[in-house]
């Protein structure tokens, strides 16, 4: 049985000191659960928020990673240093890295094989097609392609271990959001590419989520989606309260 899993993904907000205050506010909401909860930080926030969760069940993620573990690449960060720190989840392909900084499917591939066979650090891969693309109808075709060329030569038992991320680069920030049904369909689409890729097993293992404009007012009609097994929570991650009640769902 697949548990829900709800993320934040702070992008670039918050100073360490916005961020310790954040995660004393959230601890006093934060009530054990069944769904799995992460934020994903900036880097220089990440040894803030693992001290300040200590002792919960809400996890830390990283935004990225290189796929070298040294070297002569100024303002990247390696696996080991995440390991250092012990970080628990770590976005990997996210539509605005795609876009301004040049990460292609072939970049993406190799940081999540360096993170699924280098390490405990579970990958949150993001997905999605642009407006352009989904008003021509191309939605499924490019979607399946990132999925083929992300994952090419990733073990079964890898990918049925990870989280893919279903997001519509026209809903991310945007304050559109695809309906559950566009969006519980191409959940649906992936869940079947990992089928045919793999086997049933690892299909019906694997956390797909949903991101693109998620708040506390449509997380109920998303999250009942029979495909759709979490969310990548974009600006309403910043807000305690906020993030509480998409939790809450």
């Amino acid at each position: 049985m697949r548990i829900p899993f709800i993320a934040g993904n702070w992008k670039m907000f918050k100073t360490k000191k916005e961020a310790k205050e954040f995660a004393e506010e959230f601890r006093t909401l934060y009530k054990d659960t069944d769904v799995r909860t992460a934020i994903c930080a900036p880097f220089t926030q990440l040894d803030t928020l693992k001290e300040a969760f200590a002792g919960t069940n809400i996890g830390v993620g990283a935004q990225n990673v290189h796929f070298e573990d040294e070297g002569a690449f100024t303002g990247e960060i390696s696996l080991p240093m995440l390991k250092e720190i012990g970080v628990d989840y770590c976005v990997i392909g996210h539509s605005e890295r795609r876009q301004y900084f040049n990460e292609t499917d072939e970049t993406v591939n190799l940081k999540l094989k360096k993170l699924l066979n280098e390490s405990d650090i579970v990958p949150i891969l993001c997905v999605g097609e642009n407006l352009e693309q989904r008003e021509a109808g191309r939605e499924k075709e490019i979607v399946e392609g990132q999925i083929r060329a992300d994952l090419a030569g990733i073990a079964a038992d890898k990918v049925a271990s990870m989280v893919i991320a279903y997001e519509p680069i026209w809903a991310i920030g945007t304050g559109k959001t695809a309906t559950p049904e566009q969006a519980g369909e191409m959940c649906a689409v992936i869940r079947g590419v990992i089928e045919e890729l793999y086997d049933e097993d690892t299909c019906d293992r694997v956390i797909i989520q949903y991101g693109g404009s998620v708040k506390p007012e449509n997380a109920t009609e998303i999250m009942n989606m029979d495909e759709i097994d979490g969310a990548l929570v974009g600006g309403a991650s910043l807000i305690p309260q906020k993030f509480m009640d998409i939790i809450n769902f």
